[in-house]
This record gives structure tokens, C-alpha cells and sequence, in this order.
């Protein structure tokens, strides 16, 4: 990876199916395996609840932050194929359960949106299971629309049903 053309990302992390952490922790040293991937911080895990879709079980949930080289597509490419090789089925209903989630969150202060991919991430404000996890990164990240740092859009958020609990190391 070249110095001067990384960029700072930030990708949220989830499961809801299996050994939930474990999966968690095999799609992130999925990511650091590869060379032109670096992890650069991480944050710790959470138990959270379901959100949009309910009628599933919670969710483990944490986030990490990468240096790369590679374009916001690309890299969403390779997010999309370690899902597929953790086993995630795109066919189920939407917000369901899943295996692996990855999720392009922030690309430094990038706007983007294509038809595949909105950066920064369009729910990512209204979720306490992403910005607990990336306060524990980057508390005073700020949101490159909004132009409110990530506790103050976690502090914001007024929804009794948004639990989330930090899981023991």
C-alpha cells in the first residue's frame, strides 16, 4: 500500500446466526489477510437488538477501522465476497438475519452515491449498533453531511428499543 494514497474506513461489523462473534472475528482477519487491507483500530464487541426487521434474535455487533488503497467500489467487493464465503444469503428478507454483515460506514470524508453503494452509509445516524461500536474507534469522527461528530448523533438517537450492551472481552 502506497503512503500517500490511503484512505481512513470505517466498517461496521454484525451477525446474528451461529457463534456470532466468532463469525465477527473471522470476516475482520479476513480483511487484515488481505495486502492492500490494514486494520488500524478496533472496537470492543456488543450485544444488540434487531432493528427494522424484530422477529429475529440480537445481534453481535462492534466496528473497525481500515487503511486502504483500494476504491470505495472495490473495496465493497471484497466486503460482498467474504460475506458469500462466511456463507450470508443475500435472499432472505431485508434487515434479516444474517451470518456476516459488512458495511462501508465512512471512506475518510467521502460522499458517494451510486446505485450500489451510498457512503457515508444512509441509516448509519439513526443506529445505536454503529455508533456505539465507532465511538469506541473515533468518538469526534464527524459525519461528513450531518457535520455533527458520531457520540453526538449516538447521544441524539430516542429509541427505547435500540439496546444495545457491551459483551464481556
Amino acid at each position: 500500500m502506497g503512503q500517500s494514497t490511503l484512505n481512513s474506513v470505517i466498517i461496521a461489523v454484525g451477525s446474528n446466526l451461529g457463534d456470532k462473534r466468532q463469525n465477527c472475528l473471522r470476516g475482520i482477519a479476513d480483511l487484515d489477510r488481505m495486502p492492500d487491507i490494514e486494520v488500524t483500530g478496533r472496537a470492543r464487541f456488543y450485544k444488540t437488538a434487531p432493528v427494522d426487521y424484530t422477529d429475529q434474535d440480537w445481534f453481535v455487533n462492534t466496528a473497525i477501522r481500515i487503511a486502504t488503497d483500494l476504491a470505495p467500489d472495490d473495496l465493497l467487493q471484497r466486503l460482498k465476497q467474504i460475506e458469500r464465503d462466511s456463507g450470508r444469503d443475500r435472499k432472505t428478507v431485508r434487515f434479516g438475519p444474517r451470518i456476516l454483515d459488512l458495511d462501508i460506514i465512512f471512506f475518510g470524508d467521502l460522499v458517494l452515491r451510486t446505485a450500489t453503494l451510498e457512503i457515508p452509509h444512509p441509516r448509519m445516524h439513526k443506529r445505536r449498533f454503529v455508533l456505539g461500536p465507532i465511538c469506541d474507534i473515533d468518538p469526534t469522527a464527524v459525519h461528513p453531511t450531518l457535520k455533527m461528530p458520531v457520540n453526538a448523533l449516538l447521544e441524539a438517537i430516542d429509541d427505547p428499543d435500540q439496546d444495545i450492551e457491551p459483551l464481556p472481552c
